[in-house]
């Protein structure tokens, strides 16, 4: 699998890992996918009779794949990753929404870097669905950490 030294520094499990495939890595962008599958659990109350993903998990795949793969790949380019885990901390997010997500609707998350600076990421991400639609966008930022394995 392409990009799979990433994906094995992802610190989410499933059925909180909204990463299936990177599809482009570089020091600026990253471009990945995910399927919200018709199964998962939030889809039972949200909302009654008319699944829609929620925006909080728009959000979170945006961050996962716009945010957190890049910064590993940033930190992997940078050698600071060799033998350590990472530790990351979300501090903002303003996203726009406009479409719902439905279940077993496959996304697109497209992010490009605005900063790396004293481990700070903020990132531009846009989501888009399967007709090329643009589902959110957005800026997120995190912190990155990493720390000697125990």
């Amino acid at each position: 699998m392409k990009y799979l030294h990433i994906l094995q520094h992802l610190p989410y499990s499933s059925p909180f890992l909204f990463v299936d495939q990177l599809r482009h890595v570089d020091e600026n962008s990253v471009e990945g996918s995910y399927t919200f599958l018709k199964d998962a659990d939030y889809y039972k109350g949200h909302f009654k009779n008319y699944p829609v993903t929620p925006g909080v998990l728009l959000t979170e795949c945006c961050a996962q794949i716009g945010l957190v793969c890049l910064g590993i790949h940033l930190l992997i380019s940078s050698n600071t990753l060799d033998n350590t885990k990472i530790k990351i901390a979300l501090t903002s997010s303003e996203m726009e929404f406009y479409l719902p997500v439905f279940p077993n609707e496959e996304v697109r998350v497209i992010s490009e870097k605005k900063y790396f600076r004293f481990q700070k990421l903020k990132c531009f991400v846009k989501m888009y669905n399967a007709e090329h639609k643009l589902v959110c966008k957005g800026t997120i930022s995190g912190m990155f950490k990493a720390t000697e394995n125990e």
